[in-house]
């Protein structure tokens, strides 16, 4: 009997232990009645939407030019004796870079020099003989036709030494055009005819390139759709301009809109503009390659974002803007142009507006995010 009750016990207590965890498993407020948690917050960087002046600018790659470029070359025929500069060197305007043997156009000199002389005495006979010769004919001693022989004699004595000074005059010219001088202040390029060779004159080759490069050129070509713009507002004052090297770390060189081509080119569909540098520093070279920025006006209170904002869609541009119970919706703008960072709204959006700089590949209608600001550009 004994065995019998424990087995009775143990039934009962094992019915027991049933029905606590059944009690367990359905009491009210266990994990499975739960209420699901909300997603987490994109983190992301806003910015403010700001209105500002922004200059309205033209940027193309311009390339350096000389100011004025001079090829010299001989004029005479002769011998190069002596080079008075070093390649590269700067010359003044008035330098001697070349002399040319002078000894042959100096004895040329002598010469006409010499036939001068002869020349005058005959003219100073003549001119007696006229006068003798007058005196006669008015005591009519003799023929009008004789007196017009002598009289002719004398004009022709006078003709010839007026030939001659024309001829010591050209060859005092040939003595000067021996001694070659640079016509402009500038930079020498490489000579190109050494010390000792023959030149003749105006040959094909020159002698040697100078380039003046303060002040310099910078030519650039731009569009044809701008230069409406380019001619309105040059119309209204003189239109600034900037030119600079990539990678030199050099500050950008200011200057002024110089010459606007008279026609496009049709093969490209752009215009060929000129501006001019004064180069003080000479920080712009001729040859050299730079990023020139014509600037046309100011726009004045232009809604501008930063241009990291902007996102490309299949229906144009957009952006993320901020709700004020800090979730994003998207809206459609549309973008003047980009100056720098900056991009000027021209519809879309209003000063005041928080727009999503970074983060913006997480983002959907109606997410929740968690915002850095930052700083309205100036």
């Amino acid at each position: 009997m004994s065995a019998r009750r424990v087995l009775i016990a143990l039934a009962l207590l094992a019915l027991a232990a049933g029905a606590a965890t059944m009690a367990v498993r359905y009491t009210p407020g266990t994990r499975a009645a739960a209420p699901k948690a909300l997603p987490p917050a994109v983190p992301v960087s806003v910015a403010q939407v700001v209105t500002k002046d922004v200059p309205v600018r033209l940027h193309a790659i311009g390339n350096v030019e000389p100011y004025q470029t001079v090829a010299l070359k001989a004029r005479v025929d002769g011998q190069i004796v002596a080079v008075r500069f070093r390649e590269g060197d700067e010359v003044r305007q008035g330098a001697v870079l070349f002399e040319i043997d002078r000894r042959p156009f100096e004895a040329q000199l002598r010469q006409a020099q010499a036939n001068a002389l002869k020349d005058k005495a005959l003219y100073d006979h003549a001119k007696e003989q006229q006068n003798r010769y007058k005196d006669l004919l008015d005591r009519k001693f003799i023929s009008p036709d004789a007196y017009e022989q002598v009289r002719t004699n004398a004009e022709t004595a006078a003709a010839t030494m007026r030939a001659d000074e024309a001829a010591i005059e050209s060859v005092r010219l040939q003595l000067d055009y021996c001694t070659i001088r640079s016509p402009i202040t500038g930079y020498a390029g490489k000579i190109m005819i050494q010390q000792g060779n023959l030149v003749k004159a105006n040959d094909t080759n020159a002698l040697v390139v100078v380039n003046q490069v303060v002040p310099v050129y910078a030519s650039f070509s731009v569009p044809e759709q701008s230069l409406a713009d380019v001619r309105r507002y040059q119309a209204d004052g003189e239109l600034q301009v900037s030119a600079s090297v990539a990678s030199s770390g050099h500050p950008s060189v200011p200057g002024r809109l110089s010459f606007i081509d008279n026609t496009t080119d049709v093969a490209t569909g752009t215009i060929k503009l000129k501006a001019e540098f004064a180069n003080a520093d000479k920080a712009l070279w001729p040859g050299q390659f730079v990023s020139v920025v014509l600037t046309l006006t100011q726009q004045k209170d232009a809604v501008v974002v930063p241009s990291t904002a902007i996102q490309n869609g299949p229906n144009g541009q957009y952006v993320f803007i901020v709700k004020p119970d800090q979730t994003v919706d998207l809206r459609n703008v549309t973008i003047a142009r980009t100056e720098g960072d900056d991009a000027v709204v021209a519809s879309g959006l209003a000063a005041g507006d928080k727009v999503v700089t970074v983060g913006q590949l997480r983002l959907a209608p109606g997410v929740r995010i968690a915002a850095e600001s930052k700083a309205a550009s100036p």
